[in-house]
């Protein structure tokens, strides 16, 4: 039987459904990265951006097209992590425009609502690129168009348009270069198709876990220690039977029915040769003992509940303090008319921005991509009619351009800083005295003639940018991409440099790592200089992790 409408309480179930499915294959999604860096970060951005919102999702215990809408789009918006991140919270964003005044999703609403989730994520990009997630996005929307217009069959407008998208998908390296030398298909396409699946296998009645771990509730209830009476069951009891004997539907019925009877928060999912359990109990032995008449036990978890939830209250209550603190220090920053925000890792490099006047640091960069939601705190809490925003990282520049179309009550400026060089170019030409207009001009302008380099290692087997690169490999990658292969750290700095210096040269900057030392950096200096007798060379600790160097040529 045909089924043709999917009501609020589904579309939840379905939401969660795909985001649990993202953070199933996240790491496989990260190895997807064109670029055989230790810092793949597109599953990982993906799924912290559909968590932020997954957690409001599942805690409307009531839901409305209204209620999940608003929890789609807002809680996404704001974790929304990395280029892949934010595109895909501007695809929930369209979605939802469509769906949170219906009554029901049919065949129409399907349609319009891809169609609007695809408008608005172009949009979002200012030089939307194909063979990227944007274009597995239209290929889903245009076949569930296409085919809505001749069935109200949601199963099959669905399977359909998922079958397209992975076509599609297959087809990505064709139209990106870069993706067909890596041998790989786009990862935030992949990432993309990885929701969509999730939230169909749901949509077939598949059985699914729909926990979501610091799950948001619809209502703030005060806690305190009389609370743990609420806890009737105190230990989560999991663990999963390897079968030795046939375990029948009745087996099944039957184990579930005895679950209920010793606990509550019941999942019994049997499959050919296992089944995995979950319950809340007094007594995990029980349960144990019934698993093993069936087989051996294996994945066997038991967490006391009722001690995480004192230690959720002690975490809470330092939490408090710690924001109680923190605007007790923003209630003392004396009102400014410019303030400024870095994004940077490394000890050295942050004090380098704090030493440029930069007022908050935003821990994060090429190992962390931060949020939207962690840009618009650090755009919160600098006390500053006109805030400068330095993403330093060009997977970062949406998400920073995100917060600022968010925020209303002060001027938010975002330079486009690419790497940490240029965001440090960028302030140095900042003039107090220049209007915004000026200093945007200034300061884009100059840091696009810096030069970039950074070091580090391959983390697998590839051929990239002409070059045949073995896991452990040192790279050094430039702004245009890898420049340099070797397997001697010093040795491929120096041609990574080499390879990015010109007549028009005249400083190199060096910044040294958390994994090398200062030795290490002066005696490439001193190469450098030796070559390159017309050109002044300076060291820097950085103590950035990951990346053994990062350079910097004007």
């Amino acid at each position: 039987m045909a089924i043709t409408s999917i009501d609020a309480k589904l579309l939840q179930k379905m939401f969660l459904a795909g985001a649990k499915n993202l953070e199933a294959k996240k790491e496989w999604i990260n190895e997807l990265n064109v670029f055989p860096v230790p810092d793949g970060d597109t599953g990982t951005n993906m799924t912290l951006t559909i968590m932020s919102a997954a957690k409001e999702v599942s805690g409307i215990e009531n839901p409305e097209f209204e209620t999940l809408a608003k929890a789609i789009s807002s809680g996404s918006l704001r974790g929304a992590r990395g280029n892949s991140g934010v595109i895909l919270s501007q695809l929930f964003r369209g979605f939802t425009k469509e769906i949170k005044e219906v009554k029901e999703i049919t065949a129409d609403v399907v349609a319009k609502s891809f169609e609007r989730a695809v408008e608005t994520a172009y949009k979002a990009v200012m030089k939307p690129k194909e063979g990227t997630i944007l274009t597995v996005a239209k290929g889903v929307a245009d076949k569930a168009i296409e085919v809505a217009s001749k069935t109200d069959d949601l199963e099959v407008i669905f399977r359909e348009a998922l079958d397209h998208g992975d076509y599609v998908l297959s087809q990505t390296p064709e139209m990106l270069p870069v993706l067909k030398q890596a041998g790989v298909v786009d990862s935030g396409g992949q990432g993309l198709m990885q929701v969509l699946k999730g939230a169909f296998d749901c949509f077939l009645g598949k059985e699914i876990d729909f926990t979501i771990e610091g799950a948001r509730s619809a209502t703030v209830n005060v806690v305190s220690s009389e609370d743990e009476v609420d806890i009737k069951f105190g230990y989560c009891t999991e663990f999963i039977i390897m079968l030795e004997k046939n375990f029948t539907d009745k087996d099944e019925r039957e184990f579930k029915a005895y679950l209920e009877s010793i606990g509550d928060s019941i999942v019994c999912v049997a499959d050919d040769d296992i089944v995995k359990i979950h319950v809340h109990t007094n007594d995990p032995g029980l349960a144990i003992q019934k698993g093993l008449s069936f087989g051996s036990l294996t994945k066997m978890k038991i967490d006391n509940m009722r001690e995480e939830h004192h230690e959720r209250l002690i975490m809470e209550a330092e939490k408090q303090a710690a924001a109680a603190k923190e605007a007790e220090a923003q209630e003392e920053m004396p009102h400014k008319d410019t303030g400024f925000i870095s994004v940077s890792v490394g000890e050295g490099v942050n004090e380098i921005f704090k030493g440029l006047g930069v007022d908050y640091i935003i821990e994060g960069g090429q190992t962390m991509n931060p949020s939207t939601e962690d840009i618009l705190n650090a755009i919160d809490k600098v006390n500053a009619d006109v805030v400068y925003v330095l993403p330093n990282n060009k997977n970062i520049i949406l998400a920073a351009n995100q917060a600022e179309s968010l925020v209303e009550d002060k001027k938010v400026v975002v330079i486009p800083s690419k790497t940490v060089p240029q965001g440090i170019t960028a302030l140095i030409n900042f003039i107090p005295d220049s209007s915004v207009e000026e200093n945007v001009e200034r300061m884009t302008a100059e840091m696009s003639r810096v030069k970039t380099g950074q070091v580090t290692y391959a983390v697998r087997d590839t051929e990239l940018d002409g070059k045949v690169i073995k896991e452990n490999d040192i790279m050094g990658i430039g702004d245009q991409g890898i420049v340099a292969v070797g397997q001697d750290i010093a040795d491929t700095t120096v041609d990574m440099i080499m390879e990015l210096v010109d007549d028009e040269s005249e400083i190199i900057s060096i910044y040294y790592g958390a994994d090398v030392t200062e030795e290490d950096a002066q005696a490439i200096a001193e190469k450098i200089s030796e070559v390159c007798s017309d050109v002044e060379v300076e060291v820097n600790y950085g103590g950035q992790p990951i990346y053994y160097y990062l350079v910097s040529i004007e």
